[in-house]
């Protein structure tokens, strides 16, 4: 398997697009440290995870403490010995207008997805810098590529990350450390709840998502929207040494949908 002996951190491990890549990372042979600051996200990742089969352990962490995650990589490296794999995953939504949105929700989304992307990496390279070795895998989303209204915090955050993994990766080069992203886009819900039924997560009664996918579907080229398994492949990749000359650089996972020509309706053809 391509990353037997390797050790993989994930922040954000609920039963979407973190989990999916969490249990592709272990499928190629990756042990895995499932964070998220839900408990449940967390520790049911690495339940089942284990349950197939493979190495893992949930651990509960808020991305913006800096201690906490300090302490997460701390336990990471004193139960497996190293790190040699990074996904900064975690983020939430809340699609609000400039007009709509308080500065205080503003400034928690962006610390969620552009400050614990920060923390994480400083903290797990500072352990990859000895090794001369590593990989550091930030999930965008085609909104960081785009404008989207309504959603101006998640946005300009996920933009961020597309700079945030240029820099990181030249100031790394050097150490041997790559840094690269990965670019889902909307995502085909059906094998997330699948997975969470396999995880033994009760998410409850979940809004009807079918008018709104089968909308998102006919506007990307593929005609289809992606599953997390898909994303899973793409980071098993990225984070293999088939990988082993790219970085600074972004993957996108998304069927065409940044590519299209504006003008152009994919579901006409």
């Amino acid at each position: 398997m391509k990353l037997n002996g390797k050790v993989a951190i994930i922040t954000g491990t609920s039963p979407n697009i973190g989990g999916g890549i969490a249990e592709a990372l272990a499928g190629a042979g990756a042990a895995i440290v499932a964070v998220d600051a839900r408990s449940a996200n967390a520790d049911h990742c690495a339940a089942a995870i284990k349950a197939a089969g493979g190495r893992a352990i949930g651990i509960t962490c808020d991305v913006t403490d800096e201690d906490a995650v300090r302490a997460a990589v701390q336990q990471a490296v004193t139960e497996y010995g190293q790190i040699d794999i990074l996904v900064n995953n975690a983020a939430f939504f809340n699609q609000k207008s400039i007009a709509d949105m308080p500065y205080s929700e503003w400034r928690a989304q962006n610390s969620v997805i552009l400050d614990g992307a920060f923390l994480f990496t400083k903290y797990v390279t500072a352990t990859m810098i000895p090794r001369r070795r590593g990989v550091v895998i930030n999930v965008i989303s085609t909104a960081g590529h785009q404008g989207q209204p309504g959603n101006i915090a998640y946005t300009t955050s996920k933009a961020g990350m597309l700079n945030f993994t240029q820099g990181a990766a030249m100031e790394l080069a050097a150490h041997g450390i790559r840094v690269v992203s990965l670019t889902p886009t909307a995502t085909d819900p059906g094998e997330s709840a699948e997975r969470a039924k396999r995880w033994n997560m009760d998410l409850g009664p979940q809004p009807d998502y079918s008018e709104i996918t089968t909308r998102f579907a006919k506007r990307i080229p593929m005609q289809r929207l992606p599953k997390p398994s898909d994303y899973g492949a793409a980071a098993v990749f990225l984070a293999s040494d088939d990988a082993a000359m790219i970085t600074g650089t972004d993957l996108r996972v998304d069927g065409g949908a940044v590519a299209r020509y504006w003008g152009w309706d994919p579901s006409d053809s």
